[in-house]
């Protein structure tokens, strides 16, 4: 096949393998810089002490090998396939299954995933069941996104079909409210990702990419760069602090990240992930 490049399924799946024991028992190593930075200058005793808990949990997850937070979180990746990667042997998805389902066995990992939403809610326990975004690129390579996103932050994301008529104050508004409205539900000290634009449903999966941006980010827009800070200034100034107990930071970070929109629409989503933030990526 012309301009096709063939990989071997095994290195995909040793990859995954890796990636998966890289970030269940450590946070974002940006995130923890910030916590320290956080923690250093913090005056207000139980915030400080709540940072230096979540930095201890840290190191002790890492020095042990243990899950840094007992939810071990729902596998989400996000894989940008180039028209000419293929693999030599298996297909993509089983090979994804299979790397999960061996990391889950190999770092013993809490099975967190129900077979059923409403009714029986039975734990599946013999494969995972993880959410994962295609996009077809140019090229011949494969960029995977690996994300292990806990069930508490993400039960605090938040979607709005919004006036066009909303301004830039109005949007900062919006998001401040939601994230100091849900509290410590989503173990704050967070990182928001926030979606704007598209339709109904790419809104949301914006806001859940823009987590994976890097962690602190400048938007490259100086625009929304100077909106990502207005709104991270008023979380940390209104909200309800380290995992909502009144003082320290709430939020760590803020990334926007946009889509073309009809001229009738104005999508608002916000997700949002906890402290621990486990994600890394690789290519192929």
């Amino acid at each position: 096949m012309k301009n096709a490049r063939f990989v071997d399924s095994v290195l995909l799946h040793d990859k995954i393998i890796t990636a998966l024991g890289q970030i269940y028992c450590r946070p974002d190593e940006k995130v923890l810089k910030l916590i320290r930075e956080f923690e250093a200058k913090e005056t207000h005793p139980l915030a400080k002490d709540m940072l230096q808990a979540i930095l201890e949990n840290a190191d002790v997850a890492q020095r042990e090998s243990l899950p840094c937070c007992q939810d071990t979180g729902t596998p989400v990746l996000f894989i940008e396939m180039g028209e000419h990667f293929h693999l030599q042997s298996g297909d993509i998805r089983s090979t994804i299954y299979s790397a999960l389902e061996r990391g889950w066995q190999q770092y013993h990992l809490r099975r967190s995933m129900v077979e059923e939403p409403l009714f029986e809610r039975k734990i599946i326990q013999d494969r995972p069941a993880p959410i994962i975004h295609w996009e077809i690129v140019p090229g011949d390579g494969l960029l995977v996104h690996l994300a292990l996103k806990g069930g508490g932050a993400e039960n605090m994301a938040a979607h709005y079909l919004l006036p066009t008529s909303t301004n830039e104050t109005q949007i900062v508004e919006k998001v401040v409210e939601h994230v100091g409205g849900v509290g410590g539900q989503p173990c704050p000290p967070v990182i928001v990702g926030v979606g704007l634009g598209g339709n109904f449903e790419s809104s949301a999966l914006l806001a859940k990419k823009a987590l994976l941006e890097p962690t602190g980010r400048n938007h490259p827009d100086a625009k929304y760069a100077e909106l990502e800070q207005k709104i991270l200034n008023e979380i940390n100034a209104r909200g309800k602090g380290v995992m909502g107990m009144g003082a320290g930071p709430t939020a760590l970070a803020v990334h926007v990240l946009t889509a073309p929109c009809h001229i009738a629409s104005l999508p608002l989503a916000i997700n949002l992930d906890c402290h621990a933030h486990r994600h890394t990526s690789f290519t192929l």
